[in-house]
Formats: C-alpha cells, structure tokens, sequence
C-alpha cells in the first residue's frame, strides 16, 4: 500500500531516510525502534497465517459467531490480565468513536465474516482474499488522507482485482457457496482495511495493548447474542477443537493483533498493511503441512496475480 504516515509524535521514517546528514544520535534512536517493530510485523504475520488454517480446523465445531464470541472471550481474559494493571485512564468522550467503531468492523464483523468464508473456502484461498486489504487501505488513503493515486497504485490495483477475479470464477465453477465465501472475504478485507485507518489515531495516545484490549471488549459484546451457541458447541466440541479455541483466543488474536497495534504505532500505516503481503504463502504452507490443503490451480494462479498486483502498488512513480 502507497500510505504516508500520519501527523503524530511517532515518525515512521526508517533508517534509510531523511536527510543523509541527519544527526547521528536521531539515526540512533530510529534503530531500536525498526528493529522493534520489524519483530512485532514478524510475529503478527505468523500468527495470523495460522489463524487461516485454525479456524479451518476448528470450523466443523464452531458456527462463525460462535467462534469470534469464544476468540475474543479468550483474548479479553488473556490481555485483560496484562492491561488492567497498568490502566490508569479510559477513552473519554468522543475516543470512543473510533474505539467502538474498529471494535465492531474489525474484532466483531471481520471474524465472523472471515468465519464463515472458511465453511466454504481453503485455508490458503481465504488468505490469499484478504490480502485484498492493503490495496484498499491505499485507495482510502488517498482519498481520505489526501495522498493522491499515483501510477503504480492504479496499475497494482487493477492488476490485484484481476486476480481475485480469477479466484472468484474459478470458485463459481465448483458451486455457488464458494462465490459466498469469496464475497464473505471480500468483506472482512473492507472491514479491516477501514478499520486500520480508524485504529491509527488512536494509537497516538493509548499504547497498543490497550487499544487492542478495548477493541476486543468492544466486539466480544457485540458477539455476546451468539452466547448460548457458543455454550451449546463447547459442550459437543471435541477437546483438539476446544484447544484450537484457546490457541486462536490467545496466540493469533491477543498476541498478533497487539503486536500489530504496537509496529502501527511505529510505522505508516501504508507500509505495514504492505507486509500482510507475506500472510497467504505462510498460510499456504501451514495448511498444507497440517490440514493437507492446497487451491486450484486457477486459485493459485489467481492469488499469483493479485500478490503481484499488490506488490506494484509498492512501485514508486519516477
């Protein structure tokens, strides 16, 4: 994605940048921080990898909403012991919007959505839709951080669409449910994508776990009408899928979405969606290395295509 950092108190400029007569004490500074954050994008694409193929794996037990409620029960417990201790003030007034608005889109709507896409689609085809998201992120923020659509952009952009164009009939071929599924993807892209420019500002001034912690809440309540099936589930589910629960509350949702929250706080938005790029090969491989799945070919060549479109997007206009 073609973002450019927001004004704030963090610069995202790396290393490289600037002036090449910058003092050497700010070159300094801005190494730790890389460094921290390079781990931090690490760590998330990881975890986030195996939440395709661990909720692919739990699926059969777990209905979508269900699952999220569950995921963020977990997680709420898990980072809440980490949180609350150091809290010393909550979101007042107006800091709420946003909080309540990346809670709903993000943590509620986007892994229910993302849930239900994997009933009908791969592991590694629902990874490879997401990553429709950064492409998205780029478009919004040219036209709401005014960055402008330069060359490349626009050229990635319609490169990707193609892709997941390819994805998208390839899928209709084998029956309906897998266009629903591919549909239900494309949605959870645009509610993460809206929801990373929503999350920015608010990481200005609460740290990373405690934005995640609120958004967590947030969307754990809007999923709590799915209660009672989840109770129902975990009474019927068989204990490999209740681990599988817990692993996805604590490792892929509490873990990769504060790490997350914490190299977004370091680096511009544009640049950090840039790296989920590498989320849907790392899927791939952990699906094929625990579930045995690999796509079509035509969602291979399909997802192929949309890696490359998103990665000229990356190409600077001379």
């Amino acid at each position: 994605m073609a973002t450019t950092a927001a004004p704030g108190p963090t610069p995202s400029a790396g290393p490289h940048e600037g002036s090449p007569h910058a003092a050497p004490a700010s070159a300094q500074e801005r190494t730790p921080v890389n460094k921290l954050g390079v781990a931090a994008v690490a760590i998330t694409v990881v975890l986030w990898a195996s939440a395709f193929v661990g909720i692919r794996a739990v699926g059969p037990s777990f209905s979508p909403g269900s699952l999220t409620l569950g995921r963020l029960a977990i997680a709420a417990v898990v980072l809440g012991l980490v949180v609350l201790p150091k809290l010393r003030m909550l979101p007042k007034g107006r800091e709420w919007w946003p909080i309540l608005a990346y809670g709903v889109m993000w943590f509620g709507g986007y892994n229910v959505a993302l849930n239900a896409a994997e009933h009908l689609l791969d592991a590694g085809t629902a990874a490879l839709l997401i990553n429709v998201n950064p492409i998205l992120v780029a478009v919004m923020a040219g036209l709401l951080l005014k960055e402008g659509f330069p060359r490349w952009l626009i050229i990635g952009s319609l490169i990707a669409f193609a892709g997941v164009a390819v994805i998208a009939l390839s899928s209709g071929q084998r029956s309906t449910a897998d266009v629903a599924g591919v549909l239900l993807c494309l949605l959870a892209a645009v509610l993460a994508a809206v929801s990373v420019i929503v999350q920015k500002p608010v990481l200005r001034k609460f740290p990373a776990a405690q934005a995640t912690w609120f958004g967590i809440m947030v969307g754990a309540v809007c999923c709590l009408p799915f209660s009672g099936q989840l109770v129902a589930e975990l009474q019927r589910a068989p204990l490999p899928a209740t681990l599988g629960l817990v692993y996805l509350g604590i490792f892929p949702t509490a873990i990769a979405f504060t790490t997350w929250a914490y190299a977004l706080s370091l680096i511009d938005a544009g640049k950090l969606a840039a790296t989920t790029y590498l989320v849907p090969g790392t899927t791939i491989l952990i699906s094929w290395l625990v579930l045995g799945e690999v796509p079509t070919v035509w969602g291979l060549v399909g997802g192929v295509t949309c890696l490359v479109g998103v990665g000229l997007t990356r190409r600077r206009s001379r």
